[in-house]
């Protein structure tokens, strides 16, 4: 238990790769997260409610009928450094593919696919 408590103030390396924008409904974005360039969380979604946007982690439905997240932030901190890592990379992900739409037509659809490339 000792190295649990180690593990916890290791600072964490948050990468994020927004795969795909939706400009329609309300899931905005598809992300992909790495964690210390260790472990991989893929089917990340970025959510717009009347809150605003919020991060969904990958979930499955219960046989209750409630959506339980398969992996998903322990701590406050951790859940907060998260969220903001994943709504800057899709914010920086929407203003690149909006200052491209002006010069071409596909460019936001290709610039989405180049970066899901990588994974």
């Amino acid at each position: 238990m000792a190295m649990e408590n180690t593990q916890n103030q290791l600072p964490m390396k948050v990468d994020v790769k927004i795969g795909s924008i939706r400009p329609e409904g309300s899931i905005k974005a598809i992300a992909s997260v790495n964690l210390n360039g260790c472990f991989a969380i893929r089917y990340v979604k970025v959510v717009d409610s009347s809150k605003g946007l919020f991060v969904a982690m990958p979930s499955y439905k219960a046989g209750n009928g409630e959506y339980k997240d398969i992996c998903f932030p322990v701590t406050k901190e951790f859940r907060e450094q998260l969220n903001q890592a994943v709504i800057g990379a899709y914010n920086q992900a929407l203003a690149q593919s909006q200052n491209a739409a002006p010069h071409h037509e596909e460019a936001p659809k290709q610039n989405a696919g180049m970066q899901m490339g990588g994974m």
